[in-house]
């Protein structure tokens, strides 16, 4: 039976969380002292309740520590890459053999339905699998010199020290995504997750420290200390990440915002970075398309993780003459849709993730109405005994002109809705936002898909043919354009920026000759 077939020994919904938590890190092998005593709050979206408590590291030890990931990736860097390939092998094992107690987990502290948190892991095992083949295959080119008796090549080379820095919503996920390239690629990894993710984080630790000493078994290699490390805290050790001169590439996924205040600062002292930012993600239907397959792709695109994920839809484009055919139908959906318990079979949209998250839902379904829309939801739905719980009746919002309320970028599920005439008006629309992350369309016309996919259609990093926004594979390189932030990460060749590369020329012959026919004789 796979890992995602088994059924966890899951606590009964009576079981206080915390407690069901704390039975989960044990099994995970994170120790009761990372979590039991400190000032930083772990909480369930699902409830609102505590779970636990964590100390938080000092700039002074995190400074320390990004000393030591520095050592460590000098030392790592001599590793040849396909035994560096053998460390990620081990760590998809242990992952795939966590995967039911650390989905688990994913669930009770992001708020993510089980097949979710469930899927999260396995898409940590797949970018294990895809970088332990990828060890072997970290080519450079060789080029045509203009000079006889030389060649020339290029090489790919370790950076240092990687600073990952994660968001809630994908909590281990994306450091997955991350972390296998970079440890593949010969660097160090120090990783500063979301404050209101930091469990799962410390679980994700304990459980590439138990790969990496299978690792030093099998191989006979230590693993130097501080190839992997976790920091636990706040804003200043991030920004501490940043200023870092020992960190020549952050990895930041986050808002755009955050973006804003990252950015400028790498570029001052000349890193490099991997921007994972805001997602306006639109979806156009077609007259000619499958409306039934539409319907299922919009209502997991727009829906699914409670409107919580960067390729969330946020922005239906409807063509006229199917506007009054879908949009009654999408209504039903969102009308019937079981909103509660993310760990309940048949629920389909959890909780937010706080309440500033539904406040922020609330002020954008305001000035929406303000902008002359019609809404359908939208509105708090309470559960039983869950005071401290933000969980919303996915909002439809039926808006005229796309206005700056719709350009905004809210982080819960609000699908705003257009009508449109012509493709190329169509597509304008959905360029006309500041994000470019995701985009689809939904039409069974080759012409329209073509011109979509062309340089004059969508002007997004991913951009998808009868299917949603969201749910990408790890096997294509993820990210988009604009404020989005411009970096891409897990599949193609994303490897690349995590290394720096380097042009060769070696000349085999006796003479010296110049490039470009130079002339420069010493006698």
């Amino acid at each position: 039976m796979s890992a995602l077939a088994e059924t966890p020994q899951a606590a009964t919904e009576s079981t206080p969380l915390s407690s069901e938590v704390h039975a989960l890190l044990s099994e995970l092998g994170v120790p009761a002292s990372a979590y039991t005593h400190g000032d930083l709050l772990a909480r369930s979206p699902i409830t609102g309740e505590t779970l636990a408590h964590l100390p938080q590291i000092s700039s002074v030890e995190a400074t320390v520590a990004i000393g030591l990931a520095h050592a460590a990736a000098k030392e790592w860097r001599n590793v040849p890459a396909p035994r560096r390939g053998e460390l990620i092998r081990i760590l998809g094992e242990e992952l795939r053999f966590a995967l039911p107690a650390l989905g688990r987990l994913v669930t009770i502290e992001s708020g993510k339905l089980l097949s979710e948190g469930f899927g999260e892991v396995q898409e940590m095992v797949d970018i294990c699998t895809f970088a332990a083949g990828l060890s072997r295959q970290l080519a450079g080119l060789t080029l045509p010199s203009e000079r006889a008796n030389h060649r020339m090549m290029e090489t790919w080379h370790p950076l240092g020290v990687v600073g990952i820095i994660s968001a809630f919503n994908f909590p281990v996920a994306v450091w997955s995504w991350n972390a296998a390239l970079a440890l593949v690629c010969g660097n160090s990894v120090v990783w500063k997750p979301s404050e209101k993710t930091p469990l799962t984080a410390l679980a994700t630790q304990a459980i590439f420290e138990r790969a990496a000493a299978k690792f030093t078994v099998a191989t006979g290699h230590t693993i130097p200390e501080g190839l992997s490390t976790l920091l636990i805290g706040g804003a200043p050790i991030g920004e501490l990440l940043v200023d870092s001169p020992l960190i020549p590439l952050i990895s930041a996924t986050g808002s755009t915002r955050m973006g804003r205040a990252v950015g400028p600062k790498l570029a001052a002292r000349f890193a490099k970075s991997i921007l994972e930012l805001g997602g306006n993600n639109a979806a156009i239907v077609a007259p000619s398309a499958d409306l039934d397959l539409t319907l299922r792709a919009v209502a997991f695109s727009a829906m699914g993780t409670a409107g919580q994920r960067c390729t969330t839809l946020r922005r239906l484009i409807v063509h006229e003459s199917v506007y009054d055919t879908l949009i009654p139908q999408l209504k039903r959906v969102y009308s019937s849709v079981v909103i509660g318990d993310p760990r309940t079979p048949g629920t389909l949209v959890g909780p937010l993730i706080d309440e500033a998250a539904f406040t922020a839902m609330q002020q954008a379904l305001v000035a929406a109405k303000e902008d002359g829309a019609i809404i359908t939801g939208g509105e708090r739905v309470e559960i039983t005994n869950q005071p401290e719980a933000f969980y919303v009746r996915p909002a439809l919002v039926e808006i005229a002109t796309q206005t700056n309320t719709v350009k905004h970028e809210t982080f819960a599920p609000i699908l705003y809705v257009l009508k449109y005439r012509d493709l190329d008006e169509a597509i304008a629309l959905q360029n006309d936002v500041p994000q470019g992350l995701s985009s689809s369309i939904f039409t069974l016309n080759v012409r329209e898909a073509e011109l979509f996919l062309s340089a004059r259609g969508s002007d997004c990093g991913i951009a998808n043919v009868n299917i949603g926004t969201s749910g990408a594979e790890i096997g294509g390189a993820f990210g988009g354009e604009k404020e989005t932030g411009g970096g891409r990460e897990s599949g193609s060749d994303a490897w690349k920026q995590y290394m720096r590369r380097a042009t060769n020329t070696i000349n085999f012959g006796t003479d010296l000759p110049l490039a470009q026919g130079v002339s420069f004789y010493i006698g």
